[in-house]
């Protein structure tokens, strides 16, 4: 008699590794997202503070009044 447990347990084996396989992802692609993306709010807000700033001075006026 053949050993059928042990191929099934091979078969079962082979079959749920080939479908979860380890996924490390692209941590360098992330991190360089991270950064255009925080360098790119930091020039947004550098050139709309004056106007945010002005803004906010005019709201503030406007209800002191």
């Amino acid at each position: 008699m053949k050993n059928t447990t042990g191929n099934w347990m091979r078969y079962l084996k082979a079959v749920f590794a080939a479908g979860h396989e380890e996924e490390r992802g692209d941590v360098p692609g992330w991190v360089m997202i991270t950064l255009m993306t925080a360098v790119l709010v930091a020039a947004i807000l550098a050139l709309a503070l004056p106007a945010l700033t002005d803004l906010f001075n005019s709201a503030i006026e406007q209800v002191s009044r």
